[in-house]
């Protein structure tokens, strides 16, 4: 089981405590249909597509539909920026859109965003905003007619 965790909080603050969280959650989860769960004191959320698991884990005061709707929010932007192929292969070619992705919709641990057409959007925004030595011929081009084109419009 590979795993790409994001703590906002110091709950397991050793490598070998967080790896051990990790391993129960999978160990308690990915044999059910259910879409949520308590373990350790924590709200847990979770979702599976062909050979991934997303969670999303909060504390066990927090809203467990304002989890639901930030971990729906990163699958369905991942679903779109993936078109539609979420799956493990697919993921890992694309992990910066992934990390864009979270960026979007959570800030150290806060919820900022959780539509995922304004997310995939966004995430599809920052991904243009290549170095130009990264650019080829075609979007150099394109680039600089859509700054002739704002620039007459101003």
């Amino acid at each position: 089981m590979e795993a790409l965790i994001l703590y906002y909080d110091d709950t397991y603050p050793s490598a070998k405590e967080q790896k051990a969280f990790e391993k129960n959650i999978f160990n308690k989860t990915h044999r059910t249909d259910s879409e949520i769960a308590l373990l350790e004191g924590l709200t847990v959320v979770y979702k599976s597509s062909i050979d991934l698991y997303f969670y999303v884990i909060g504390s066990s005061y927090e809203n467990e539909l304002m989890l639901m709707a930030v971990l729906n929010c990163l699958f369905d932007s991942l679903s779109q920026m993936l078109r539609k192929n979420v799956e493990k292969r697919a993921l890992l070619e694309n992990m910066e859109g992934l990390f864009l992705a979270v960026d979007e919709i959570v800030d150290g641990g806060v919820i900022l965003e959780s539509d995922p057409q304004q997310v995939a959007h966004r995430v599809a925004l920052r991904g243009e905003d290549v170095p130009l030595t990264e650019q080829t011929v075609s979007q150099v081009l394109q680039s600089a007619k859509e700054q002739i084109k704002w620039s007459l419009l101003r």
